[in-house]
This record gives C-alpha cells, structure tokens and sequence, in this order.
C-alpha cells in the first residue's frame, strides 16, 4: 500500500497546463460562449498525468458514502475509472470493483451495454471529465437504473460553475433532476485563485467577467 498523498488541486492545474489539458485565451463553446479557457481531460493521456487524476478522483471517493461500484461512461470515462480502481487499491487500500458501457450493445460473448462489475443492487458512483449539457451522464443513469443499479453520485475533475440554459449550472440541473450528488476535484474558482496567485492579471480579468456574465 503506497502512503496516501492528498490531491492538490493547485498541482493538478499545474499539471493540466503543462500538458495542454487546460489553455487560457479566447475559445468558442458548442453553446457558442466565448470562453477565456478551455479544459480537454482527453489529453491527461500518459502514466503521470492520468495517475493523478485517478489519485484526485480516488481521494475523494474515500470521503463519499455507498461507493458499492465505480462507473466509467464510455468512452472518455474508461481509463479514469480503471485507472481511479487501482488508485483506491494501491493508495487507499480499497478494492472497489469497477465498470464501464458501451455505446452500441454486442448480441455474442459478454452480451448487452454493461462491461465490467455487476450493478444489480448496488450503490454506483459515475466518474467523468466534466458535465456540459449533462445528455451523457442522463443517459448513462438511465442505462444502470434499468440495469437494477441505485445512483450514489457522480465524480467529475471540473465544475465550470456557469449556468446551463436557465439559472442554474448544468451540474445543478443534474443534482435538482436526478437528485444525486455531483463532486468536482477542481472549479473555476480553483482556476482564478491560480490565477491571482501567479499575478496573471489579464487571464484573471478575463475569467471574473466570464463568471459575472455567466457564473452562477
């Protein structure tokens, strides 16, 4: 057992800069927002970047109750959920079994949309990158409530904190509807506090008038 280290955010963020995963400037959203930065948790795609994640993800799902089975949606969701398994074994010494979907369902071999650990009956945590609109983590609920699974929660490495279509965030639009708790391993405002901590002034500003505009 490897002696557990708390998840440091500002080294996360660190890190994410370091390989791309996180950039500041000016980028267009599908919701057609003009951002002043982006995170991409597809690039955390070598050993160092993605232990620490899973280390991140591991860390919290200690703190959280009826973690039964951990779920990665595919397919962005399958190495963090794996790789978040061998995290809680090595660091925390916890053996949680682990499962992932799959987009279109096999009628031969280990058949049907579910791959990995059963969930009949079992208390599930869903572990993703980010909610967006949150279609994938809706879809992904109702395939394991069909499959007999109740939903603990759902982990995610980013909040944006920024409202959806209405008032509330698309993570609060999750927890009001689904009525399940959604954790993140790091929000915007771990973004601007790295930010002002650095002295980058411009990058700052440009944040504190992205969340004036569309923060919740």
């Amino acid at each position: 057992m490897t002696t557990p280290v708390s998840f440091n955010p500002q080294a996360f963020i660190e890190l994410a800069l370091s390989r791309g995963v996180l950039k500041f400037g000016e980028f267009t959203l599908k919701s057609g927002r003009v951002s002043p930065y982006f995170f991409n948790a597809g690039l955390l795609n070598d050993g160092e970047a993605l232990s620490l994640l899973a280390q991140g993800y591991a860390d919290k799902l200690t703190q959280c109750e009826n973690v039964d089975v951990i779920f990665g949606p595919a397919y962005k969701g399958i190495p963090f959920v794996a790789a978040t398994a061998v995290a809680l074994s090595q660091v925390h010494n916890k053996s949680v079994p682990w499962g992932f979907n799959r987009k279109e369902a096999k009628d031969h071999g280990e058949g049907g949309v579910l791959v990995g650990a059963a969930v009949e009956g079992k208390k599930v945590w869903i572990i993703d990158d980010v909610i967006t609109a949150g279609t994938a983590i809706r879809e992904v609920v109702t395939i394991l409530k069909n499959a007999g699974a109740t939903i603990a929660g759902v982990l995610v490495a980013l909040d944006r904190q920024e409202r959806g279509q209405g008032e509330l965030s698309a993570i609060q639009e999750v927890q009001k509807e689904l009525e399940i708790p959604v954790h993140a391993l790091i929000t915007m405002k771990d973004l601007m506090d790295y930010l002002e901590a650095k002295g980058e002034k411009e990058a700052l500003a440009n944040m504190q008038a992205y969340r004036e505009k569309y923060g919740i």
